[in-house]
């Protein structure tokens, strides 16, 4: 009788690497000669799990936060991770942008990976548990099947394959 093998589809973060492009960043900011006087900053809020961009204009702000983007993606943290919030102009002219960061698959999203499996009449299982998905099954080829169709899949967030075994 073959064994029952499974993965889980998770999205985490490492925030000591957010932590440390935000500082990047920063020291970036001081540094450049077009930010001279500058008052640019960014914010880290752990327990939210979001980045508050402030800038003096708009212009500037979009440039804080190529840098910023760039810092992040050389750090491992994926782009499509975050979703970038409207930039607000306050009436003193400076602009603020919340970048909100992805932890655990959100509901929705979850229910629509589980339906794309179950729609690939596959001998294998999907429950949502908390903030994963658990795929289990008995062939290993069925499930490397399944991580494939998941990548390819346009659910416009960021997923992760853990637990494989």
């Amino acid at each position: 009788m073959a064994a029952e093998h499974s993965f889980d589809v998770v999205c985490k973060l490492d925030k000591q690497e957010i932590v440390n492009a935000v500082q990047q960043t920063e020291r970036e900011v001081a540094q450049r000669y077009d930010f001279k006087g500058s008052t640019a900053k960014v914010e880290f809020d752990q327990t939210k799990m979001a980045l508050t961009l402030t800038a003096e204009s708009d212009f500037r702000l979009k440039s804080f936060s190529e840098m910023l983007e760039a810092r992040l993606a050389k750090r491992g943290i994926p782009l499509a991770a975050i979703t970038r919030g409207q930039i607000e102009i306050a009436s003193s002219g400076s602009a603020r942008q919340v970048y909100q960061l992805q932890t655990g698959i959100p509901g929705d999203k979850a229910r629509e990976i589980v339906k794309l499996i179950k729609n690939l009449k596959m001998k294998v299982q999907a429950a949502i548990q908390g903030e994963q998905i658990r795929v289990s099954g008995k062939a290993l080829d069925d499930l490397q099947l399944i991580q494939q169709k998941i990548r390819d899949a346009d659910l416009k967030i960021h997923v992760q394959f853990v637990n494989y075994r």
